[in-house]
């Protein structure tokens, strides 16, 4: 049994000139009608729960008719509860209205006139001239300056001093004020401190430790970010500086309760003084530490393009282009090229080795690797021939070690990657390097 009355129906009907009206269309009718009302409420009770609100408004009704693209109803908006009055015509169902408010005349008449509204005016300011603030009544004295600054507490961004129309100082006020807690500065400066100590290893991991676990740390990460660019910026001749803003940067990325997305593109430049730096160490760069280094430099860099690689569409082709570009530079030191060679393995992986490196293998040795480069020059053919070894695990699946290598394999591991790398890659002693390495994929 519907819940809509078919008399309501017919009652339409007959006023849009239908007088004759059967009782099953009419009950079609009426059941269509209930369908439609259930529709147009379900819909209106979203819109007022997402108002957070337990009263539904004629508001929700209009917004429920217009996501089901009815034309809405107008009129019935109002801010003050509606006064429904009932009309019975007879025998009839009972007709509800909207009541009107009564209004006296009299009253509305004798009541006072509203306040005339001010008259609009405009006057003009100069907030700076060429970065200058003018000394007018709207801006801050300097007096009034100088005693801001000593109320502002330690760990904010130092605010903007008022000067007077001299073009010695500009004046830059800050929008919004970033005030730490003593606590938090406590805590930066503990860690700071912690981390630089050469002396005491268990407080130094214990710092560590904590930035890699703890939450809130949430308003230090751009504090923590900028000391270690600075850190890197001034500490090139101490490894042991260099070695532990890694480690930090380690931290702080292994920490699942930072939002460190938006500080990655700050971070690289740190990594990547690490990996491809000129001279590192108060050595040049030459002794075992500092490839030691180069090669942490590198997997921390994997690290963050397998972590933000696929929401950062430029971050790999970026740090591609600046390793291949080191990797390609004759006139760069031999601990440069080692970055650059372990940086593209890190971030392109199996296929920029096949692509970008192996072709330019044999032009690379010839042309930066020479006979008098010493340890250096082993550590850099040594990282040619490590990251050479990727291709092996594409391509020889099905290849035994066992059994002789053919002479023919070796002219032409020869004629591929020169005398020098193929030496190293035929001591080795895989068949299936070699034959990586002379048959690649695409025919390179």
């Amino acid at each position: 049994m519907a819940l809509w009355n078919a008399d309501t129906v017919k009652d339409v009907s007959e006023s849009v000139g239908i007088p004759s009206l059967s009782d099953e269309v009419a009950k079609n009718l009426a059941m269509d009608v209930e369908y439609r009302l259930h529709q147009v409420l379900q819909e209106a009770l979203k819109f007022m729960r997402h108002s957070k609100r337990t009263t539904l408004a004629t508001t929700d009704i209009s917004n429920a008719l217009r996501v089901l693209d009815v034309e809405p109803l107008y009129g019935y908006e109002s801010t003050r509860p509606l006064k429904f009055g009932e009309a019975s015509l007879g025998q009839a169902q009972p007709i509800y209205y909207v009541e009107d408010d009564e209004v006296d005349f009299e009253k509305l008449i004798n009541a006072p006139l509203p306040k005339v509204p001010r008259e609009v005016t405009f006057t003009a300011h100069w907030l700076a001239i060429e970065g200058v603030q003018p000394a007018t009544p709207m801006n801050p004295t300097p007096s009034e300056s100088a005693r801001q600054s000593e109320t502002t507490p330690k760990g904010a961004p130092p605010p903007a001093s008022t000067t007077v129309p001299t073009t010695a100082d500009v004046s830059v006020r800050p929008l919004v004020k970033h005030i730490l807690s003593k606590e938090l500065q406590l805590y930066f400066d503990r860690v700071c401190s912690a981390v630089t100590d050469e002396s005491n290893d268990a407080l130094r991991a214990a710092a560590l430790a904590s930035l890699r676990n703890d939450p809130g740390l949430h308003q230090l990460l751009p504090y923590f970010v900028q000391w270690i660019s600075e850190k890197v910026t001034h500490g090139l001749k101490h490894l042991f500086i260099l070695s532990v803003m890694l480690q930090v940067t380690h931290a702080l990325l292994e920490n699942s309760n930072l939002f460190i997305e938006p500080y990655v593109a700050a971070l690289i430049p740190p990594i990547l003084t690490c990996l491809i730096g000129k001279r590192l160490g108060s050595g040049g760069g030459g002794d075992a530490a500092a490839y030691e280094l180069r090669d942490l430099a590198a997997s921390l860099l994997k690290a963050v393009c397998k972590r933000f690689g696929d929401s950062s569409h430029t971050l790999k082709p970026r740090l591609t282009r600046t390793c291949l570009k080191h990797f390609l530079d004759p006139a760069r030191p031999y601990g440069t090229h080692y970055g650059a060679i372990m940086g593209l393995a890190a971030v392109g992986g199996r296929e920029a080795v096949r692509v970008l490196v192996l072709p330019n293998v044999r032009l690379f040795v010839e042309g930066v690797v020479k006979g008098d480069g010493g340890s250096e020059a082993e550590r850099v053919v040594g990282a040619v021939v490590s990251v050479l070894r990727l291709l092996e695990e594409e391509e020889v699946a099905g290849v035994k070690p066992e059994g002789e290598m053919e002479e023919s394999m070796r002219e032409k591991l020869v004629e591929r990657v020169g005398e020098t790398v193929a030496e190293e890659v035929w001591r080795v002693g895989r068949p299936g390097l070699v034959k990586a390495i002379v048959e690649p994929v695409g025919g390179l």
